[in-house]
């Protein structure tokens, strides 16, 4: 049973889901000109695509996340993960009441006992609070569970870097759009409506995102 809220606590990575040299290598661009106006498209795009499917695919797979969980019950025996796909869990911690110190959970055999607190979920990307012969309840409590663990994709996965070659490709010809509308006018580094109001996406497009997109 779940019944918890996410805390996230990390640094403010959040790499671009593709780099400026391979966007202009698919579209066959050369010379620097348009770099800069590139440069900000795929920024927008990678955290709209981001924002979208409720993950970060590359920022934390070689480097710590931390979440804090809120257990809004006392029946809940499962928390899901912010990240997927799980790549490992370094800590789980509890605490009884926010007065009290976390004390660090053990998996089986992670410390040569025959302690089983936890066990690591990776169909699901959860965490299920447990003993040797059930599951049991975590604690009830605001940031009542600490959670360390990496998660994602060494690198974009194709699909997803073609649909944000074509996201930034889609954007800029509609920046273009707009630029021809405003006479005598030119904005530095602008970006376009559709992106700034979110529009929607291509249809062939949301349906390489919605392959990847968590649903909560």
């Amino acid at each position: 049973m779940v019944g918890s809220n996410p805390h996230h606590t990390f640094e403010e990575i959040m790499a671009d889901l593709i780099t400026l040299q391979q966007y202009k290598d698919f579209a066959g661009l050369q010379g620097v000109q348009t770099d800069a106006r590139i440069n900000v498209i795929i920024d927008s795009v990678s955290q709209l695509v981001k924002n979208y499917c409720g993950i970060s695919f590359i920022d934390f797979y070689s480097t710590d996340k931390t979440e804090f969980f809120d257990i809004l019950d006392n029946h809940t025996t499962r928390i899901m993960l912010g990240e997927s796909p799980l790549v490992s869990v370094s800590q789980v911690q509890e605490r009884e009441d926010q007065s009290s110190s976390y004390v660090t959970l053990i998996t089986e055999n992670s410390d040569s006992s025959d302690k089983y607190e936890y066990m690591i979920d990776t169909v699901t990307d959860s965490i299920v609070r447990t003993n040797s012969t059930t599951d049991i309840p975590f604690p009830r409590g605001r940031k009542a569970v600490k959670v360390v663990y990496r998660a994602g994709y060494s690198s974009t996965p194709e699909d997803l870097k073609l649909a944000c070659f074509d996201l930034v490709k889609y954007y800029l010809k509609d920046e273009r759009k707009e630029r021809m509308t405003i006479q005598g006018a030119t904005v530095e580094n602008a970006v376009s409506t559709s992106i700034r109001n979110n529009a929607g996406f291509p249809d062939h497009i949301k349906r390489v995102l919605d392959m990847y997109k968590i649903y909560s």
